[in-house]
C-alpha cells in the first residue's frame, strides 16, 4: 500500500507541513509493524550562509521547482515563486541547477545566469585518467540550449538589496591549488539579481525524521548502520532499518538500488531466520 503526502514525525517548517494530508510516528509505526525501512532521499540542501542570505529573492532550488511540478498537474498555487521578467541567478552547477535555469526560461525570465565553483570542465574526458569513475567533462543540457549565461570558477561573497528584497549579488572568480581554494585578485564583482536559487547539492536526510525515529546518527547527518553482519543496514532502534541516501548522504541511483536490495535481504533475514534473495 502506498500513501503519498504523509509526514513521518514532527516539527516541519509550515511549507513542508502544509503540503502533507497525514502525519504518522514513528512509536506508531514500530507497534504496527515487524520492521520498517527508512530508504527516503538526502533532502536536507546545502545552504550558502553568507550576509544577505536572508533577503527576500533568495531560495533554495527545491523551494521553486517543486512548485511548478505542482502547477503543471493542475494545482493552484497562491504565492507560487515566478521568474518571469526577473534576472535569475542559479548558483550550483548540477542537474537541479540546470532544471532551474530550463523552468526559469519557460517562466520568461529577463536574464540567466548560472554559477559553478568549480573550474569549467573539459569538453572531452580524460577517460584512461578517470575510469571507471564518473567522467569529468563540459556537460550542456537542453535546459542550458534555451538560453543561460555560464560562469565557472565563481564564489558568492554577499547578497545585497533594499527594504529586505534582494537587488543584486557579489562574486568572485576563485582559484584551485592543491585542493585550496582561493580568491583572484581584482576579480570581484556584480551582477543584478532578482531571484537566486541555490542549488548546490544535498548535506544529508531531513533530520526531523531522524530525529523523531532516535536513531543514532554519524558525523555528517546521516542514519548510522553499517552493511554487513549480521546487523547488516540496522539503526540503533530496534526493528528499523536504513538504506540509500538515509545512510550514506547524497549519492546516485544505482547505490540506492543496489542498498534498497540489499536492506531487503537484511529485513528478511531479520523477520524469516534465513533469505533466498539476491545480495
Amino acid at each position: 500500500t502506498f500513501r503519498t503526502g504523509v509526514l513521518i514525525g514532527k516539527d516541519f517548517p509550515a511549507a513542508v507541513s502544509n503540503m502533507a494530508r497525514d502525519t504518522i510516528f514513528p512509536e506508531d509505526l514500530a507497534a504496527e509493524f515487524d520492521a520498517v525501512v527508512m530508504a527516503g532521499g538526502a533532502e536536507q540542501p546545502r545552504d550558502l550562509p553568507v550576509p544577505g542570505r536572508e533577503l527576500k529573492g533568495v531560495h533554495f532550488a527545491m523551494d521553486f521547482l517543486p512548485q511548478q511540478n505542482r502547477v503543471n498537474a493542475g494545482d493552484k498555487l497562491k504565492d507560487q515563486i515566478k521568474a518571469t521578467g526577473k534576472h535569475v541567478v542559479v548558483i550550483g552547477g548540477g542537474d537541479t541547477g540546470s532544471d532551474c535555469v530550463g523552468t526559469s526560461n519557460r517562466h520568461g525570465a529577463e536574464s540567466i545566469t548560472q554559477f559553478e565553483l568549480m573550474p569549467m570542465p573539459p569538453e572531452q574526458e580524460n577517460k584512461p585518467l578517470v575510469w571507471p569513475y564518473w567522467p569529468t567533462k563540459l556537460r550542456t543540457s537542453s535546459s542550458h540550449e534555451e538560453g543561460c549565461e555560464r560562469d565557472f570558477a565563481v564564489a558568492t561573497k554577499r547578497f545585497e538589496g533594499k527594504n529586505g528584497k534582494l537587488e543584486k549579488l557579489v562574486a568572485c572568480h576563485v582559484e584551485w591549488k592543491d585542493g585550496k581554494m582561493t580568491e583572484v585578485p581584482d576579480s570581484e564583482f556584480e551582477l543584478k539579481a532578482d531571484l537566486v536559487f541555490l542549488a548546490m547539492g544535498f548535506v544529508s536526510p531531513v533530520q526531523q525524521v531522524l530525529d523523531a525515529f532516535g536513531v543514532q546518527k554519524d558525523a555528517r547527518g546521516n542514519t548510522k548502520a553499517t552493511v554487513e553482519g549480521e546487523s547488516a543496514y540496522q539503526t540503533s532502534v530496534p526493528k528499523v532499518f536504513v538504506a540509500g541516501d538515509m545512510r550514506r548522504g547524497q549519492s546516485l541511483v544505482v547505490w540506492a538500488i543496489r542498498e534498497g536490495r540489499q536492506c531487503a535481504r537484511a529485513v528478511d533475514e531479520f523477520l524469516m531466520g534465513s533469505s533466498v534473495l539476491p545480495r
